[in-house]
């Protein structure tokens, strides 16, 4: 038996990835329907670039679909959290120990991150990192440009 992926997401994101799913069935799977319907009404269609595109969106959208029924299989709502230790849905203030710059990131699910908006994945290096660590610790990031050092300022 194939083991499942979990998907982590916040009550905000299980709800974009809802209306994005809603979204694609009864929005664009109509409209592209309607489209290769058109298309198809121009005759042949060995040489016919709107079919030809209707059906690549289709399969884009098909293919979407079921990624996100699959991703909304496996998911698992990130709940309130302690602020004893950093887990995933903690938001945490660091200090580069290096540079004394600061920084503070929510850790979700990788689905969901947003390094735009300061939201880093669950497998991120310095997520994985700051796992299970208290304020005032000290870590070691380990990250594909060498290591460097994190202070815990602050968890909420």
């Amino acid at each position: 038996m194939k083991e499942k992926n979990t998907v982590y997401l916040t009550e905000e994101g299980l709800e974009e990835l809802k209306k994005e799913l809603d979204n694609l069935i009864n929005v664009r799977r109509p409209e592209n329907i309607q489209a290769i319907k058109e298309a198809r009404s121009l005759g042949d269609l060995s040489e016919n670039a709107e079919y030809d595109a209707a059906r690549n969106e289709q399969a884009q959208i098909e293919g979407r679909i079921k990624q996100l029924e699959k991703m909304l299989e496996n998911v698992s709502i990130i709940e309130e959290v302690s602020t004893d230790t950093v887990s995933i849905g903690n938001t945490v203030a660091i200090k580069y120990v290096e540079d004394d710059e600061e920084d503070e990131y929510k850790i979700v699910g990788s689905q969901e991150a947003d390094p735009f908006e300061s939201k880093i994945s669950n497998e991120s290096p310095i997520a994985q990192a700051l796992f299970d660590h208290k304020v005032g610790d000290v870590v070691t990031v380990e990250s594909p440009n060498g290591s460097y050092e994190v202070e815990i300022i602050e968890i909420k």
